[in-house]
């Protein structure tokens, strides 16, 4: 007897649920039609996968053993029944979009959004995380494309530039700086920062162009979340670098306030894929639609 891919999603729902019925009714299958491709998945195993307690099911060392390789099994079949499936004319099916944090919080929900209002049987989930996290997620398959800020470190990926894009030094509008709105090299040095992460592009392009000018700075604060340094930089506790799309609107209400400085703090945001992996038409019209926005 072979292993059917029936059997596997089966197993793998029963896993999930911990019964017998609550599983046939997802499946929308009969509970008998259940437990004989179980016990037909057992017969093969030559062993239980699970453990019976009362009207409980709970894997066994065997079952949890073999529950990540179903799991991969049955994601590539659905990735070839997409592929397979997919309309010339509409694409549809489900992308997994990886994003770093300004781009995910600040650019890709609109982008997202006139996805699935261009294409109604596609949808795209977005996973948001510093740059090398996202670069990790393309990868190893985690997501189907990513966008991050600054240089890739992966040199398997292919990278595309996307969109031009500008950190500000921001500090309160009672900040010292805030009068003159400049600071010299010898200012930064001696500022308080309020910095993203170490892995975050934010943090690598302005670390890059304090290098290249020489400067030394002290961290004050490292915080995981722009909304939290922009807070942070309000309150008075420090100086802060982001990319002027996340700041516009503090800015704009007087805030936060832009300090000119003699450092470059232009950068490129990239498009990440896979080398010479055949694109589906669902991620060819995700990229249609980025390439559109490219100057927006």
């Amino acid at each position: 007897m072979a292993i059917t891919l029936r059997q596997l999603e089966i197993f793998e729902r029963v896993a999930q649920c911990g019964q017998v019925t609550k599983a046939s009714e997802q499946l929308f299958l009969s509970q008998s039609a259940v437990s004989m491709a179980l016990a037909e998945l057992e017969r093969f195993a030559g062993a239980p996968l699970f453990e019976r307690r009362r009207k409980r099911l709970f894997l066994n060392d065997r079952g949890r053993q073999i529950l990540p390789d179903v799991h991969d099994v049955l994601a590539r079949v659905l990735m070839i029944e997409q592929v397979l499936n997919e309309s010339v004319g509409e694409p549809h099916g489900t992308l997994h979009v990886g994003a770093s944090t300004t781009i995910g919080n600040y650019l890709l929900p609109l982008i997202v959004g006139e996805f699935s209002r261009q294409y109604p049987r596609a949808k795209a989930l977005l996973q948001v995380g510093n740059a090398h996290q996202i670069e990790r997620a393309v990868e190893n398959g985690d997501v189907d494309l990513g966008l991050i800020e600054g240089s890739c470190h992966i040199t398997t990926l292919d990278t595309t530039p996307w969109k031009l894009d500008e950190l500000v030094i921001i500090v309160g509008k009672g900040h010292p700086w805030a009068r003159e709105g400049i600071a010299s090299l010898r200012m930064l040095e001696d500022a308080p920062w309020i910095m993203r992460e170490k892995g975050s592009g934010t943090r690598e392009v302005f670390e890059a162009a304090m290098a290249k000018q020489g400067v030394r700075y002290g961290v004050a604060m490292e915080l995981g979340h722009t909304e939290a340094i922009k807070k942070g930089v309000e309150a008075g506790l420090g100086v802060g670098c982001l990319s002027r799309m996340a700041v516009q609107r503090e800015m704009d209400n007087g805030w936060l306030v832009e300090v000119t400085s003699p450092l470059d703090l232009r950068r490129t945001l990239i498009i990440l894929t896979r080398h010479n992996e055949q694109q589906t038409t669902l991620l060819k019209a995700y990229l249609g639609l980025l390439e559109e926005t490219r100057s927006v």
